[in-house]
C-alpha cells in the first residue's frame, strides 16, 4: 500500500453525531472528521423529537469535505453509510424531504397504544422481533393522523442510512440490517412483510427495495460531489445500521458478545437463525451476512449520558484538553481515584431493557455526601456513570446467555468496542461487574470500518476485520467479589428511583406502547 493509494469512505450518521472517516486498503485509519448535533423536540408532543434533514445533510457533506481535503488528492474508491436505527424518512415523488425523526422520537404514544391494543404489536413482534416503542407503525399512524397531508405526499420512505444513499446517489434502496429497525421486515425473509405494512395502512409503493449489505447501489451525482467534494460517479455500496456494521467491522461471531458503545449501548450476540425473546425483552434485527442476525439489549442513551456530565460539569477538562487530548481521559483519572462503588454514589440512568414495558427512573445521583467533598467527588459520579452502564450491560448478558441456552457467552469473555471502548477505567469496570474477561478492540471506530468494509466488498477489495483486540481486561477475583455487592445495591436503588416517575418527575425515557407498568428493574437478578 502506498501513501497515496486510494481510500474507501465510512459515512456514520449517529444519534449525537455524523462523521466521515476514510481508510486505506490495509485497514488504516487516514482522515477523521465530525460534526456533533442534536435534534429538535417537537412542541406540543411530550418525547417528540424531529431529524432537520437539510441541516443534517450539511453537517455530513461539511465532515466529507474536511475528509477529502485531509486525503489531499487521494481517491476515494468507494463510499458506505451507516446509521443510527428507527428514524426515517419520507419523500415526495421528486425526491424531497417531507417528514423525519431520529431514533429517540416518541411522540406516537397513543398510536402505539392502539396497536397493543389491537393486538397488531404481538405480530409486529413476532414476524419482525421488535416492539412497537420507537419503530415505524406507530409514527406512520402518528403522521397518518397528525400530518395525513404529509403521508398523502410520500412517494418513498427510508431509514437514515438509506437517506445518506439517497442524498449520495438519488436511488431510493435499504438494506436488511437497518430496514429491519423499521419493525416492518419479516426476519426470515429479510424483507419487507407485505402483511405488517398492510397492518399499519403503509402501501407497499413506498417500501424502497432491499439490497444485501455491501452491493453497488449507484453513483456520487454531480449535486452530491458539489457539496461533498467527492468525485462525480464515485461508487456507492449498501451500508447498513451502526450496531451490525460495528460488530461487522470486528467480525464479532457466535458465543462472543459484543458491547457497542456509543451514544446508545447495544450489548449483542451475533445468531445463526431469528431468535425471538418470548418474554419480549430483547430485540431481534437481521446482521450483515444473509445467514445471521443479531439479538440486542439497550443501554438508552449511556454513552449520552458521560457526554452531558462533561459539558454540564467538566468544562475545565475540555479547556485543559482544547489543544489535544480528551476531557473523558481526564475525568476517567478522577474517577479511578474513587474505588468501586463509587463511594455510595449510585446513577439512575438506563434501566434494563423490556421491549413492551420498557420504563426508565428520572435521572438521578443517589447516595452522595455534601458533607464530604472528597468522597462526593466528581470522579465519583463519573463513576457512578460508567458503573450503571456496566450493570445494565451485564443484565443483557444475562439474557442473552437465557435466550441461547448459554451460548452466547461460552468463552467466558465480551468484546467492548464503540467510542466509550476508548476509555481506560470503563473496560476494567466492565470486567468486574459481568464477570468476563473484556477484550478492548484497537480502535474504536468499529462501525465506521463496518462501513469501510462494505465498500471495499462492493468493487471486489477486501478489507480485514478490525485487527486483534488492543487489550484484554481481567477482573480480580476481590473486584468480582465487590462488584456483585455493588451490582445488588444499583437494582435496589433503582427500584425506588423508579417509584418517583410521574408527571412532575418526568423519567429519563418511557416509551410508547409501554404495554403494563413496571415498578421494578426488569431483570434485576439475571446476571447477579
Amino acid at each position: 500500500m502506498t501513501s497515496d493509494g486510494p481510500v474507501y469512505l465510512a459515512i456514520d450518521a449517529g444519534t449525537g453525531s455524523a462523521r466521515a472517516l476514510a481508510f486505506d486498503d490495509d485497514g488504516t485509519l487516514v482522515a477523521r472528521a465530525a460534526r456533533e448535533w442534536t435534534h429538535r423536540a417537537v412542541p406540543g408532543f411530550p418525547g417528540g423529537t424531529d431529524f432537520d434533514a437539510g441541516q443534517g445533510w450539511s453537517l455530513i457533506a461539511s465532515a466529507i469535505r474536511d475528509v477529502v481535503a485531509q486525503l489531499d488528492g487521494r481517491r476515494v474508491a468507494a463510499v458506505a453509510a451507516s446509521s443510527m436505527r428507527e428514524g426515517f424518512v419520507l419523500y415526495d415523488g421528486e425526491g424531497s424531504e417531507l417528514w423525519a425523526c431520529p431514533n429517540t422520537d416518541g411522540r406516537a404514544r397513543a398510536e402505539a397504544d392502539e396497536l397493543v391494543a389491537e393486538g397488531v404489536a404481538d405480530e409486529i413482534y413476532r414476524v419482525a422481533g421488535d416492539w412497537v416503542s420507537i419503530t415505524a407503525p406507530a409514527r406512520l399512524r402518528w403522521i397518518a393522523r397528525h400530518a395525513p397531508d404529509v403521508l398523502a405526499r410520500t412517494r418513498h420512505l427510508g431509514m437514515l442510512s438509506d437517506w445518506v444513499v439517497t442524498r449520495l446517489t438519488g436511488e431510493f434502496v435499504t438494506d436488511p440490517t437497518c430496514g429491519s429497525s423499521s419493525a416492518l421486515f419479516d426476519l426470515r425473509a429479510r424483507s419487507w412483510s407485505h402483511d405488517l405494512a398492510a397492518a399499519v395502512g403503509v402501501s407497499d409503493g413506498i417500501l424502497p427495495p432491499v439490497v444485501e449489505c455491501g452491493l453497488p447501489v449507484g453513483r456520487v451525482t454531480s449535486t452530491a460531489a458539489a457539496a461533498t467534494g467527492l468525485a462525480v460517479g464515485t461508487p456507492v455500496m449498501s451500508g447498513g445500521a451502526d450496531t451490525q456494521l460495528a460488530l461487522h467491522g470486528i467480525a464479532a461471531r457466535p458465543g462472543r458478545p459484543t458491547i457497542v458503545a456509543g451514544t446508545f449501548w447495544q450489548t449483542t450476540a451475533v445468531v445463526t437463525e431469528p431468535v425471538i425473546d418470548p418474554s419480549r425483552r430483547l430485540r431481534t434485527l437481521c446482521h450483515v451476512s444473509p445467514d445471521t442476525w443479531m439479538v440486542e439489549g439497550i443501554g438508552f442513551l449511556s454513552g449520552l449520558a458521560m457526554r452531558w456530565f462533561r459539558d454540564v460539569f467538566c468544562g475545565d477538562a475540555v479547556a485543559a484538553t482544547r489543544d489535544g487530548g480528551s476531557a473523558f481521559t481526564l475525568m476517567e483519572r478522577w474517577a479511578e481515584e474513587v474505588p468501586p462503588g463509587s463511594n455510595g454514589v449510585v446513577a439512575a440512568m438506563a434501566n434494563v431493557m423490556q421491549a413492551d414495558a420498557w420504563h426508565h427512573a428520572p435521572p438521578a445521583f443517589v447516595g452522595f455526601d455534601i458533607n464530604d467533598t472528597a468522597a462526593s467527588s466528581r470522579g465519583a459520579f463519573v463513576r457512578s456513570i460508567e458503573e450503571a452502564a456496566a450493570i445494565v450491560a451485564a443484565a443483557h448478558l444475562g439474557i442473552l446467555s437465557d435466550l441461547t441456552g448459554g451460548r452466547a457467552v461460552d468463552d467466558g469473555s465480551v468484546t467492548f468496542t464503540g467510542g466509550s471502548s476508548a476509555g481506560a477505567l470503563w473496560p476494567r469496570i466492565i470486567a468486574g461487574v459481568c464477570g468476563l474477561d473484556t477484550l478492548v478492540t484497537v480502535a474504536p471506530e468499529a462501525t465506521a470500518y463496518g462501513a469501510a468494509r462494505l465498500a471495499a466488498a462492493g468493487i471486489g477489495g477486501d478489507l480485514p476485520p478490525m485487527g486483534d483486540t488492543d487489550r484484554r481486561v481481567v477482573a480480580t477475583a476481590d473486584e468480582r467479589a465487590v462488584y456483585t455487592r455493588v451490582v445488588e445495591r444499583w437494582h435496589r436503588v433503582y427500584r425506588s428511583v423508579m417509584t418517583v416517575a410521574g408527571p412532575d418527575v418526568p423519567p429519563l425515557f418511557t416509551p410508547p406502547g409501554a404495554a403494563r407498568a413496571a415498578s421494578v428493574s426488569p431483570s434485576a437478578d439475571v446476571f447477579a
